[in-house]
C-alpha cells in the first residue's frame, strides 16, 4: 500500500483570532494548530498529520494564504468534527463518511450522545496505540451485567486477556465492551465457545492488516510510523464496514 509522502512540518502562523476567546467558539479563520488544539479535549489522538491525511483524502478543502498555509474557517472545524465522530461513534470508513457529507450530513444531523462524545453503545477506545483506561473485574461486571463465568469463560477461550495486578484481574476498555457485546449475545444462548469463529477472524484480520503495513510499522522514523498506525486504524475501519456487509448480505439469504 502507498503511503502518504512525508511532510515537513508546518509552521503555525499567529492565530489571527488569539485575542477573540477559544478556537472553538471564535468565527475568525485558524491555523492547522489551533484547530488541533481545539480537537483535542474530544479526540486526544488528533495530530496535525492526521488532518493533513483527511484532506489528502479530499474529506476537507481548507484555504491558503499566499504563502500556502492553511487556514481553517468554523465550517471546515465542524466538517472535520463530523468527520472524527463518525470515525469513532459509527465506526464509518472514510469513503462512506465522503458520501455521508456529500448527502450533506453535518454536526447537527449526528445523535445527541454522538454530538457530547458518547454512545448509547458505550463506545470504547479504538486507538491501536494505546489501550485506554483499565477497569477491576468488580467494576466491568458492574457496568456491563455480565456473570463471573461468562467472564472467564472469555479468558479461557482466548477471546480477552485481562492483567492481574495485586491479586486483582483488570480489563482494558476494549475487553470491557467485548464482555459487554457478550453478554448481550449470551441473552440468546451464545456462549464463550461459540465466540472462536469471531477470534479466529480478528487474528486473520490483524495478520493482513500487519502484512500490509509491517515495513511502515518498524520504520525508525517517528513520522512515518505515526502515519502507518493513522492508516492501520483507517483501514479497520473499512475492513469492519466490510465484514459488516458481507454478513448482512448472507442474512438475507436465511430471511429470503
Amino acid at each position: 500500500m502507498t503511503m502518504t509522502p512525508e511532510i515537513q512540518p508546518e509552521i503555525e502562523l499567529p492565530d489571527p483570532g488569539a485575542a477573540d476567546g477559544p478556537p472553538s467558539v471564535r468565527g475568525k479563520a485558524m491555523t492547522i494548530g489551533a484547530v488541533c488544539k481545539a480537537l483535542t479535549p474530544e479526540f486526544p489522538e488528533i495530530s496535525i498529520s492526521k488532518i493533513r491525511y483527511l484532506e489528502d483524502q479530499k474529506l476537507l478543502q481548507p484555504k491558503r494564504t499566499p504563502g500556502g498555509y492553511r487556514l481553517y474557517s468554523q465550517q471546515d472545524l465542524g466538517r472535520l468534527r463530523t468527520i472524527l465522530r463518525l470515525q469513532r461513534d459509527e465506526f464509518l470508513p472514510l469513503r462512506v463518511i465522503r458520501n455521508e457529507l456529500a448527502r450533506g450530513r453535518t454536526e447537527a444531523d449526528l445523535p445527541t450522545a454522538a454530538r457530547e462524545g458518547t454512545s448509547g453503545r458505550r463506545v470504547a477506545s479504538m486507538g491501536v496505540k494505546e489501550r485506554g483506561a483499565t477497569f477491576s473485574l468488580e467494576d466491568v461486571l458492574e457496568e456491563t451485567g455480565a456473570e463471573g463465568k461468562l467472564v472467564a469463560e472469555l479468558e479461557d477461550y482466548g477471546v480477552i486477556k485481562g492483567e492481574k495486578r495485586n491479586g486483582t484481574q483488570w480489563y482494558d476498555e476494549t475487553e470491557r465492551e467485548i464482555i459487554r457485546a457478550v453478554t448481550e449475545l449470551a441473552r440468546y444462548g451464545v456462549a464463550g465457545r461459540n465466540l472462536r469463529v469471531f477470534r479466529t477472524s480478528a487474528d486473520r484480520e490483524a495478520a493482513l492488516l500487519q502484512q500490509i503495513l509491517q515495513p511502515a510499522l518498524r520504520s525508525r522514523n517517528a513520522a512515518r510510523r505515526k502515519e502507518a498506525i493513522e492508516t492501520l486504524e483507517n483501514l479497520a475501519a473499512v475492513a469492519s464496514h466490510l465484514k459488516h456487509l458481507l454478513l448482512i448480505r448472507d442474512l438475507r439469504k436465511i430471511t429470503g
